[in-house]
């Protein structure tokens, strides 16, 4: 067996060997780990640092396949040099960038390729692929800082949970039981957690377990019948204080994402319905379908996104601009710089709010388990004394 990083690499090695192959073909396991390492590693970050390098190369003169081979002996690339291996052989053999790209990965989303797409067809692939990897990057940057506003009151539920448990289940019943020996009579407050630790925390593992059964059973139905996810992706913009911040994200990615596509030529329907599909939301996506077809029998861009729910509150006003102008493209990038302020802003707000209100809950069921323990032992002093 060889270890190359396609067909004609292999060949090469085995002819330097002095051996004329008949026939040569990828290892099953190695083209089955191909397709598998390009599906599970492929993610946006790594998709916008293609694009961004790949860009770079294409306005330096070379020809796409020889972008691709400088980018594959890339050592930093590790490997995901054998999954650019996959899509250069895609393109020599006559396919499309932006058809080998879909068919490489389903992480390559639809805008994406048209996006790509419309590059080949007006000969501005490196322009518009350097585009492509400035918002990729934007849209990276987004959701790395969702789940850093998300790590603290995510690790500060935890402890607290391990701490109730711990001193519900342990503490508090073994007082309980030396203080019923000494036939002291116990306080209110340790009857309480005493019978929060005998009745409730048995439960505990049960309603977990439920929660996530709950759970697989609701995804398994959104990816099973479109209507459940839409109903719950609708459900995010009526919670409160949340909702208010979702829908800045949704619109801060839908006029990201439809200013980056008219701006590289795709058609205006097309557009509309594939930033609906960006914001990640069904309900959305939905909706940007529906009044695509609007557009297309003559109805307005500005009309059909006021009619689109959450997004029909203040973009329709930068988009009417904008036809008025000229220049959506603009227009639509300056709502979308509006919705990004926004959306720091009102995360801002909701983690100075949120961080002191958990350390307040937590303090508070600590001090209440704490009491139930220390007003007996006080009491049991008294009696001793």
């Amino acid at each position: 067996m060889i270890e190359a990083l396609d067909l004609k690499e292999a060949r090469e090695k085995i002819n330097a060997l002095g051996i004329l192959p008949e026939k040569v073909s990828a290892a099953g396991r190695a083209k089955a780990s191909r397709a598998g390492m390009f599906s599970r590693h492929f993610g946006m970050d790594v998709r916008a640092m293609l694009y961004r390098e790949l860009g770079s190369l294409l306005r330096a003169g070379l020809p796409l396949t020889q972008a691709l081979d400088v980018l594959i002996q890339a050592p930093e690339l590790g490997e995901h040099r054998i999954s650019l291996a996959g899509l250069r052989d895609r393109v020599r053999e006559g396919s499309s960038f932006a058809a080998a790209l879909g068919g490489a990965s389903r992480k390559v989303s639809p805008f994406e390729q048209a996006v790509v797409e419309v590059g080949e067809r007006a000969g501005t692939l490196e322009e518009i692929l350097e585009r492509l990897a400035t918002f990729m990057e934007e849209q990276v940057r987004v959701a790395e800082r969702v789940q850093t506003a998300l790590i603290y009151p995510l690790v500060v539920l935890v402890l607290a949970v391990v701490i109730i448990v711990v001193l519900l289940g342990v503490m508090v019943p073994a007082m309980g039981r030396m203080l019923s020996e000494s036939h002291i009579p116990l306080p209110f407050l340790t009857r309480v957690m005493m019978f929060g630790g005998q009745w409730i925390l048995p439960l505990l593992a049960p309603v977990l377990l439920g929660g996530v059964v709950w759970g697989m059973a609701l995804r398994r139905q959104m990816a099973q019948r479109a209507e459940v996810r839409e109903n719950w992706d609708r459900k995010w913009f009526s919670l409160p204080l949340v909702g208010r911040a979702y829908a800045y994200l949704v619109n801060l990615r839908f006029a990201r994402t439809l200013a980056l596509l008219l701006r590289g030529g795709v058609p205006l329907v097309e557009g509309l319905a594939l930033a609906g599909r960006s914001t990640g939301n069904a309900w959305i996506h939905r909706m940007s379908m529906e009044q695509a077809e609007q557009v297309r029998h003559g109805s307005s861009l500005s009309e059909a996104v006021r009619r689109m729910g959450p997004l029909g509150a203040s973009l329709p006003g930068w988009i009417r601009a904008g036809e008025a102008s000229g220049k959506l493209e603009g227009l639509l990038d300056n709502a979308a710089d509006r919705y990004q302020q926004q959306w720091d802003k009102m995360i801002s707000r909701l983690l100075s709010v949120l961080e002191p209100a958990l350390i307040i809950l937590v303090g508070g069921f600590v001090l209440a388990i704490s009491l139930s323990i220390l007003m007996p032992v006080l009491q049991l002093n008294k009696t001793l004394m």
